[in-house]
């Protein structure tokens, strides 16, 4: 059954696979903040995410996806109560939020590129977190609750974002979690007073 996960699993995997071997790919849909602020190239924001750097960049992205946006596809309507379709303006809506603050900050960076789907998929994660928050999540093997990870997540995002000097867009992991928790309370607010009594009755699942 193809549902808006696996149709955009699908369809990135394609497009990602076709850039490892074509620059041009590349060069005509990674998120180039210049393009944006000369030529109104805005399409930028969600191409990106359709783009990989390599092998390993796509596999993880995509992995994830599939566990956490599958999850999400059933929560949304099974347990909030929304159109499917939410789902959607939850992925393709944090493509662009995750990117809007590095957006400004290099606008007239010519030297600055990012690519992958990361933001988004950071969206769907935290979404999910926030409505099981002691739900067991993997990490390298280790069983650990899904509210720890976010918290140990954020904090190297945002170390690692002032730190610098991998290549890696922290920030757009940073902001695309944030995007997901708040998309899904701005939705359905009683999600947040849930979320909190879910807190209180801690449940380990190892």
């Amino acid at each position: 059954m193809f549902t808006i996960t696996i149709s955009i699993i699908i369809i990135t995997c394609i497009i990602s696979f076709t850039g490892f071997s074509n620059t041009r790919i590349i060069d005509d849909l990674i998120f180039w903040p210049p393009a944006i602020t000369q030529r109104r190239q805005y399409y930028r924001f969600i191409t990106c995410g359709f783009i990989h750097a390599d092998m390993m960049h796509l596999f993880f992205n995509m992995f994830t996806l599939y566990w956490f946006g599958r999850a999400m596809e059933v929560y949304y309507p099974g347990r909030l109560g929304l159109p499917q379709y939410y789902f959607a303006i939850l992925y393709f809506g944090a493509l662009v939020a995750s990117l809007l603050p590095t957006y400004f900050k290099h606008r007239n960076d010519s030297q600055y590129r990012s690519l992958g789907a990361s933001g988004a998929v950071c969206a769907t994660l935290f979404a999910y977190i926030l409505l099981d928050p002691w739900q067991t999540i993997y990490v390298i093997f280790f069983p650990v609750p899904a509210i720890l990870y976010a918290v140990m997540f954020l904090a190297y995002s945002i170390y690692m974002s002032r730190r610098g000097g991998d290549y890696i867009n922290h920030d757009a992991h940073f902001y695309g979690a944030l995007f997901g928790v708040v998309f899904t309370i701005v939705a359905r607010p009683e999600v947040f007073t849930t979320f909190l009594n879910e807190l209180s009755h801690p449940r380990f699942n190892f």
